[in-house]
């Protein structure tokens, strides 16, 4: 922290009374301390190296809880050993020292006094002389002691080096006594082994550590560090231009006088298979191992699942009368576009049905599952999320599971049960939502399918691509290497929904209608983004209402998080409408969000431990102060967060299209500004549009919208799987 912000805060001595809380994965702390004046202080933070006992000096800022009182909030500590009898029975009391509890502790300083520790450390024989202490509990306490001191140091050394606590104890977690080794060897080590350390934080560390900044350990990771943005952004490789390009930006360092020392890194990252380069025909790029091996992987998968045999016996001919006799809605009544779909997928190994809103995809899907059934063919049903599971199963009334779930995730080990050598007990897998699957989840599912198995992939391929890295809906589309049946006749019941109909127009670049006489759609113009928040007021006060919708059932579709009409923004107003403050409802800040029970949430980042993951919507329930804990219902599913993991959600009354895939609202509101043109695609427009249900309202500029609807370059992802499944890529 710098000397402005250290000078800002207050100052606190005093001595760890007791434990009240901690968070063993986050090291968050509650501690009572007595200053020495004698007045008893509640103070918290992220602590994970304090124990009771220890005499502190404190940096924070005060705070009043209303029903605990005064509390201090922990933002730069120091310690010492305590140096009197008490402090020392409290510190070895606290269980820090393994062998040692509150009973031997007392025997100990009766036996040793204020040179207790002091013995520990350099005369740990003299234990002996205790009354029920041998030599094994003397090499435990000895050995603990060390260990202790050991994390103790590299607390210090981190802390002096500007790391934040939270972060020293994730290292120390991860190193253990090499913390410091490794770091002074090489810091960029962190970006790779540490979730949430990135490049700019690691290379802060290497200044502090007087690392050169022309050493290959910082060109390797910033190479890395390139890569890995790029696949935020959905890809899976970067170009040898964009590389070049970038990286003297990102490094600051003039390309001319660094270009050996960029190749050798380059060729030393190749060598130890940390770097991937291909030479395809009109450039040369690079890509990690992982990312090469996820794509071929999915390759290699299609290819042996095609080459199998499958279980299931269809009489094809029966099936066809079947479906051809069908004239009544309890029997399916298809049409030809759905009839040879059905047919396809029966005679497939892996087939692909893609179509868009009203095109008639969960007919279909409820029509196959009765075929399914009726010929005895052992399925799954499944997708890539919990809200599109749900739908899948309002949809056919059967049993649908996430992909998670379907491969039965174990935290513990942070991988899939399901894999390989352990594959789906199915004749028939049915995946629907495939736009949203990335690269490395569809991977985790191919290899996990039995060859005998049988595949139907569903999804709209002009919808988004997937949050994650990759392409893969379309990739397999493009590629003709399974058969495709695209669904384009719109249901006569379909042609009913505006909503619908202009779904398609933007689909096909043309400017949504506007008709009055239908309730379901409307367009509201409005040339400032600051416009927006009056006629979002009324939307949910009165707009609402007159078409009988709940306001909380509503949602506002944003492109972006940042800005005027950006989803920050937008939900500090909405969560003014929908849950204001009051004196009754528990309310917590962290990372100047207001957090209240009530309010909408969202997952921004997949949780294993939790089995909560990117894009998840819930309820916050319960704010619980004194065990700083919050709980979220998240559908049939209540969670703990510890308050200090809350920067894993945000408000999400407003929340951005990518993460609203999957999804569908009664209502939702979608701005579109000029402030937006970074981001404006047909296929943004087109993905918002589709999520809702029974009203869609879009307000914003007319240039805008007609920008995004001609705008139909967003599926444009650097991805190989495509070129790797038509052989144009060398292994």
């Amino acid at each position: 922290m710098d000397q402005e912000k250290s000078a800002k805060l207050d100052a606190l001595v005093g001595t760890l009374d007791k434990l009240v809380f901690r968070s063993n994965d986050t090291g968050f702390s509650v501690f009572s301390l007595t200053t020495s004046g004698g007045a008893k202080i509640t103070i918290l933070g992220s602590l994970p190296d304090l124990h009771q006992g220890e005499r502190v000096s404190l940096r924070g800022t005060w705070g009043f809880h209303k029903k605990f009182g005064r509390q201090f909030t922990v933002s730069e500590y120091d310690k010492e050993l305590p140096y009197d009898v008490v402090g020392i029975e409290k510190y070895l009391s606290s269980g820090m020292i393994r062998g040692i509890g509150p009973q031997l502790a007392g025997r100990l300083v009766s036996a040793f006094g204020a040179k207790t520790l002091e013995v520990i450390d350099k005369k740990p024989e003299l234990l002996l002389k205790v009354n029920g202490v041998g030599e094994k509990r003397v090499d435990a306490i000895a050995s603990a002691w060390q260990e202790q001191k050991e994390i103790s140091r590299v607390m210090v050394f981190l802390k002096s080096k500007g790391v934040t606590t939270a972060f020293a104890s994730k290292i120390f977690k991860k190193y253990g006594h090499d913390s410091i080794d490794v770091l002074k060897r090489n810091p960029y080590q962190l970006v790779e082994d540490i979730w949430g350390v990135g490049f700019k934080m690691a290379d802060s560390l290497a200044i502090s550590l007087e690392i050169g900044t022309h050493s290959p350990e910082r060109v390797h990771a910033g190479i890395l560090h390139l890569i890995t943005s790029h696949a935020t952004f959905g890809h899976l490789y970067i170009t040898q231009d964009e590389l070049f390009e970038n990286l003297p930006k990102l490094l600051d360092i003039k390309i001319d006088n660094h270009h050996k020392l960029i190749e050798s890194t380059i060729e030393s990252m190749i060598n130890s298979n940390k770097l991937k380069k291909l030479s395809l025909e009109d450039e040369t790029i690079f890509t990690l191992p992982q990312y090469f091996g996820t794509e071929m992987g999915i390759v290699k998968n299609i290819e042996r699942l095609l080459s199998g045999k499958s279980r299931g016996i269809f009489d094809l001919d029966k099936i066809y009368k079947e479906i051809r006799a069908a004239k009544d809605e309890s029997s399916f009544c298809l049409n030809e576009g759905q009839q040879h779909g059905i047919m396809t997928t029966l005679q497939s190994k892996i087939s692909v049905i893609t179509g868009g809103p009203g095109t008639g995809k969960t007919t279909l899907l409820k029509s196959l599952v009765s075929l399914l059934e009726g010929s005895r063919v052992r399925y799954r049903l499944t997708a890539p999320t919990g809200r599109a599971a749900k739908r899948m199963f309002e949809g056919t009334g059967k049993n649908a599971e996430t992909i998670h779930r379907l491969l039965e995730f174990t935290p513990q080990f942070m991988g899939f049960s399901r894999n390989e050598n352990n594959t789906l007990d199915t004749e028939f897998l049915i995946i629907d939502e495939a736009s949203m699957i990335d690269a490395f989840l569809m991977h985790a599912l191919i290899k996990a399918i039995p060859a005998h198995a049988q595949v139907l992939i569903i999804g709209d391929v002009d919808q988004l691509p997937s949050v994650g890295a990759g392409n893969v809906l379309h990739d397999i589309i493009a590629s003709d290497k399974v058969p495709i049946t695209r669904l384009t006749e719109i249901f006569r019941q379909a042609q009913d929904s505006l909503i619908i109909m202009n779904a398609h127009k933007i689909n096909s670049g043309e400017f949504p209608h506007n008709d009055t006489a239908r309730k379901d759609f409307f367009f509201v113009k409005r040339k400032d983004p600051e416009e927006i928040f009056p006629l979002l007021r009324w939307i949910y006060d009165a707009g609402l209402k007159k078409q009988s919708i709940d306001p909380k059932d509503a949602i506002v579709l944003t492109p972006m998080n940042r800005g005027i009409a950006g989803t920050q923004r937008i939900n500090q107003e909405l969560q003014m409408i929908l849950n204001p403050p009051s004196p009754d409802k528990p309310q917590i800040e962290r990372f100047g969000i207001p957090y209240r029970v009530g309010d909408r949430v969202m997952q921004i980042r997949n949780n294993y431990d939790k089995f909560a993951f990117n894009g998840d919507l819930g309820t916050l329930t319960e704010i619980n102060t004194p065990d700083q804990q919050a709980t979220v219902q998240f559908g049939t599913r209540s969670l703990t967060y510890d308050l200090a993991e809350l920067n894993e959600l945000v408000l999400a009354y407003a929340v951005s299209i990518h993460k609203s895939q999957g999804s569908e609202f009664p209502a939702v509101i979608i701005p579109i500004f000029m402030q937006h043109f970074v981001l404006l695609q047909r296929n943004l427009l087109y993905t918002a549009v589709t999520r809702a249900k029974r009203l869609c309202i879009l307000v914003g500029e007319s240039r805008a919208i007609a920008m995004t609807v001609k705008n139909d370059k967003g599926k444009d992802r650097h991805t190989l799987l495509k070129d790797m499944l038509t052989k144009n890529v060398p292994n």
